[in-house]
């Protein structure tokens, strides 16, 4: 089996600010993490991260908000998408 995408969506604001989030399923966990998928959330402007959830190999589920990294549980893709979608709507000040 081969990766498979879950999710695959970019939204593009007005303001310049960009949300991208892909997830995709996988035949093999990746390291650090305790389920079968593969994801990057971002919400940022180019060159600058201000809202990140990802598992990169060997640092398993965790998030960025700013320059702070910490860990993050993973429980379903529902409540991920529902906690990346929180921090960023707290960031803009407004709903999304």
């Amino acid at each position: 089996m081969k990766a498979e995408r879950v999710i695959r969506e970019r939204i593009v604001f007005g303001d310049g600010a960009i949300l991208e989030m892909k997830v995709w399923r996988v035949p093999v966990q990746v390291p650090g993490s305790r389920h079968m998928l593969k994801y990057s959330l971002f919400y940022g402007r180019p060159g600058e991260r201000l809202i990140g959830y990802d598992n990169e190999r060997g640092k398993g589920d965790h998030r960025h908000c700013g320059e702070r990294e910490e860990a993050y549980t993973f429980v379903s893709i529902e409540q991920m998408l529902l906690d990346f979608q929180a921090d960023v709507e707290r960031l803009r000040g407004e709903r999304i």
